[in-house]
C-alpha cells in the first residue's frame, strides 16, 4: 500500500531540508526521501561559508535573504545553525578594482553591509594576512560561516515538527509518470503517491532526473578541503577569505584550526558514490603552499586532516537549476555547483512559493529556470568574473 503526500522531496541535504521546512510551514504534506542520512552528501562536506558577495546579482539577492535567516536562526527556524560572525573578505588583484566596486555598489543597494577596502585597511582587519599594496577587497563585517550539518539537521527537525516525514536509507528507484504528469515515486522502502516531486539530490540529481525521462546538463564535481592547526603566534582575527589571486578560500574553524579549499584542479565527472574520506594525494602540499602565501605564520602550522566532497555542477554556467522541468509536477532544485549552502534558506522559500502559489514572490528564482539552457542563455556576472571552479 502506498503512502500519500502533497510533495516528495528527493534528497536530505540542506536544500531539500530547507524546502521541506518551508513547505511544511505552510501545512503541506511533504515526505523527504534520503538515500543515506540527512547531510550525508555535499552538505556534510560543505565549508559552510555565509556571505553575500557574488558577481551575479541574482545570486547575491538570494544570499542576502538567506543571510537574514542565518543571523536570526533560532527565532525563524529553531535550534542552532552554528553561525559564527568573523567578517568576510573577497580579495582581488588591483586590476579588478572597478569590478569589485561595481559589485559592492549593487550589494549595498540591496541593504548589505559591504564596503571596498584597500591594502592598508585589510592589514588592520586581518593582521595575519600578507597583502600586496595594490590588492583590493570587498569587506562584509556581518558575514562568516555556519555548521552545515547542524543547519540541515535543524531544518529537518523543524519540518518534522510541522508535520513533514523523513525517510532515510531509502533510494528512489522510479518516478511514476502518467499522461505526462508525475503521480509518485517508488523507493527501496515502498511507494509514495504525490502530484509533485522535487529533485534535490545533489551529485545524484542527473540520475534522478533520468528517472523522470529528463536529461539535465549536470556533472559530478569533486572538491578537497583540509584543516590546519593555527599556531598561537599567528595574529588573530582570521576572517573568512576568498582569495582570487591564489585561487583558494579559507576560514577559521573555532579558535585553533583553519579550513582551506582550492578553486583550481577540481575533478569533474565520475560517480557520486565514490569514497570521500580522503583528499587527492597532492592536495595537502598544494593547499599548504598556497595558504602560507597569504598567511605566512602558518608555515609553523600542522596539517591535521583532509577529505573530499561531491556535488552536482551545472556545466553551462555553474549556477543552480530551479523550477519545473520535464513532466508536469517535476521540479529541479539542483546544480548548486558547490556554493548552494549559503543560499539554501532563501531557495527553499522561493521554491515552496513556486510550487504552492505558482510563482516565487519573496525571492526571485526565475533567472535560474531550467528553460534558460534551451533558450541559449547562460548566467554571467553583470560586471565580469570567471566560473568559480576550474
Amino acid at each position: 500500500m502506498s503512502e500519500t503526500a502533497d510533495v516528495v522531496v528527493i534528497g536530505g541535504g540542506v536544500q531539500g531540508a530547507s524546502l521541506a521546512f518551508h513547505l511544511a510551514s505552510r501545512g503541506t504534506r511533504v515526505i523527504v526521501v534520503e538515500r543515506a542520512t540527512v547531510a550525508a552528501g555535499a552538505t556534510g562536506r560543505s565549508s559552510g561559508l555565509v556571505r553575500v558577495y557574488y558577481d551575479l546579482l541574482a545570486e547575491a539577492r538570494l544570499a542576502a535573504t538567506a543571510h537574514e535567516w542565518f543571523r536570526d536562526w533560532e527565532a525563524r527556524v529553531g535550534g542552532d545553525c552554528g553561525f559564527t560572525r568573523t567578517g568576510f573578505l573577497w580579495i582581488e588583484p588591483g586590476d579588478a578594482e572597478a569590478r569589485v566596486r561595481a559589485n559592492v555598489a549593487s550589494h549595498r543597494a540591496l541593504g548589505v553591509d559591504s564596503t571596498v577596502v584597500d591594502a592598508a585597511a585589510m592589514r588592520e582587519l586581518a593582521p595575519g594576512l600578507a597583502i600586496a599594496d595594490d590588492e583590493v577587497a570587498a569587506w562584509e563585517p556581518g558575514s562568516g560561516y555556519a555548521d552545515p550539518s547542524m543547519t540541515a539537521g535543524s531544518l529537518i527537525r523543524a519540518a518534522r515538527e510541522r508535520g513533514a516525514t523523513l525517510r532515510q536509507g531509502a533510494s528512489v528507484t522510479a518516478i511514476r509518470v502518467t499522461g505526462g504528469r508525475v503521480d509518485g515515486v517508488d523507493t527501496t522502502k515502498g511507494s509514495i503517491d504525490a502530484p509533485v516531486v522535487v529533485n534535490a539530490a545533489g551529485g545524484w540529481a542527473k540520475e534522478v532526473a533520468a528517472l523522470a525521462g529528463l536529461e539535465i546538463p549536470l556533472t559530478v564535481w569533486r572538491h578537497d578541503t583540509g584543516y590546519l592547526g593555527v599556531p598561537a603566534s599567528v595574529p588573530r582575527p582570521i576572517p573568512v577569505v576568498i582569495d582570487i589571486a591564489n585561487e583558494m578560500y579559507f576560514r577559521p574553524e573555532g579558535t585553533e584550526l583553519v579550513l582551506v579549499g582550492l578553486e583550481d584542479d577540481n575533478q569533474m565527472g565520475g560517480s557520486p558514490d565514490r569514497d570521500t574520506a580522503s583528499a587527492a594525494p597532492t592536495f595537502r602540499d598544494r593547499a599548504a603552499e598556497r595558504i602560507v602565501r597569504r598567511v605566512p605564520g602558518l608555515i609553523d602550522g600542522t596539517f591535521r586532516t583532509a577529505h573530499s566532497g561531491q556535488d552536482g555542477l551545472s556545466t553551462p554556467d555553474q549556477r543552480p537549476m530551479l523550477g519545473p522541468a520535464g513532466p508536469d509536477g517535476f521540479y529541479l532544485d539542483c546544480g548548486h555547483s558547490g556554493t548552494g549552502f549559503k543560499t539554501a534558506p532563501a531557495v527553499g522559500l522561493g521554491m515552496a512559493e513556486l510550487i504552492l502559489d505558482g510563482a516565487a514572490t519573496s525571492v526571485d528564482i526565475a533567472p535560474f529556470a531550467f528553460t534558460r539552457f534551451a533558450a541559449g542563455r547562460v548566467l554571467e556576472g553583470e560586471h565580469g568574473g570567471a566560473p568559480v571552479w576550474r
